[in-house]
């Protein structure tokens, strides 16, 4: 089985500065190991959130390093600085909205300001990418939410067939 390489991108000032540590990066690191049961490795990055920066660090992990899924971390919010889903949308050629709307939803059964959230999520040739918020309890609740349909956009996409630790997360497929 080929082995899927997944790129976890942490969109941060302060944790690109060392000045904090970056726990939402480790903590989608740590549930691609819960979650995913076929051989995989990781490509981890921290950026500042500067869009020239992120749009870079998207296309490296995409183009030359080969992910098949990038997952960022922060940079989602209505602040001046938030500009990750611009990045996102400036590298992708194709857009899956139902992902952002999907966490959006489920976001909001636990706190109000999830409507401030900008989530999307979009293709860059054969590699997803998707805008996580930036807290490991939001980060569980939403990749619950979607990661379900994850493994199959990847094959749709042309990347390695994924599979999942079924009593933990099932991943969907159609039946033949």
């Amino acid at each position: 089985m080929e082995k899927a390489k997944f790129g976890v991108l942490t969109v941060s000032d302060r944790a690109s500065r060392g000045e904090y540590e970056d726990i939402s990066g480790k903590y989608i690191i740590e549930y691609l190991h819960e979650v995913v049961s076929s051989p995989f490795e990781v490509i981890y990055r921290i950026v500042p959130d500067e869009r020239e920066l992120i749009e870079g660090a998207l296309i490296h992990m995409a183009d030359v390093e080969g992910c098949c899924l990038i997952l960022t971390t922060g940079g989602t919010g209505p602040a001046p600085r938030d500009v990750t889903p611009e990045a996102t949308e400036a590298v992708c050629q194709k857009m899956l909205p139902g992902f952002g709307e999907l966490m959006r939803q489920v976001s909001l059964q636990q706190v109000p300001t999830a409507i401030l959230s900008r989530q999307t999520a979009g293709i860059r040739n054969s590699t997803l990418i998707i805008n996580l918020p930036g807290r490991p309890q939001s980060i569980k609740l939403c990749l619950d939410a979607v990661f379900p349909a994850v493994p199959y956009c990847i094959e749709l996409i042309g990347g390695p067939y994924i599979t999942t630790y079924e009593h933990r997360l099932k991943a969907f497929r159609p039946q033949k």
